[in-house]
């Protein structure tokens, strides 16, 4: 009977009713905290120009360089895994160099990874990763990826490729 008793003033309390209210107020007051934090992280603003001054490659870490894009490999270096290197540089549309940008290039089984410096430019090697192409693949490319704060992401997929010669 004191288990009925207990039940029926339950059901007759107001305080029955505060529960759910204070629920339903810290859900509303916890999402406009949320939007308020999500208010204040800047959206990216501006785009960036990326523009690769010279690549190469070789079976050793000594690799000659030469101006653009495209790496031409012998039919001897290509027979076994490689090193890529690649040297860009990043600049904002008014031609300010981008600053602590991660930049990363893959493909071909190969990564490499740098980060802009003051100037704006960036090294990447493809150590320990290294390209290999397969026994009848004459070309294949890589692609770069270069992120920073206050900027878009820019993402060029084929922004080396890597030829075979005979």
């Amino acid at each position: 009977m004191k288990n009925k008793k207990n039940t029926t003033i339950l059901l007759h309390s107001n305080d029955a009713m505060e529960l759910p209210i204070n629920i339903v107020v810290m859900l509303v007051v916890g999402m406009v905290a949320l939007a308020a934090l999500v208010a204040i992280i800047p959206p990216p603003t501006k785009n960036m120009s990326v523009y690769i001054d010279s690549a190469g490659a070789s079976g050793t870490p000594d690799i000659i360089m030469t101006d653009g894009n495209a790496v031409i490999v012998d039919s001897a270096t290509a027979q076994n895994p490689f090193y890529v290197r690649v040297t860009l540089s990043a600049t904002d549309t008014d031609g300010n160099p981008v600053r602590d940008a991660s930049v990363v290039l893959r493909g071909l089984g190969g990564v490499a990874t740098a980060t802009t410096g003051s100037d704006g430019r960036a090294v990447l090697i493809t150590d320990p990763a290294m390209v290999a192409m397969g026994p009848n693949q004459n070309e294949g490319t890589m692609d770069l990826t270069i992120s920073a704060n206050g900027f878009y992401d820019y993402e060029k997929e084929d922004a080396v490729m890597i030829v075979r010669t005979a």
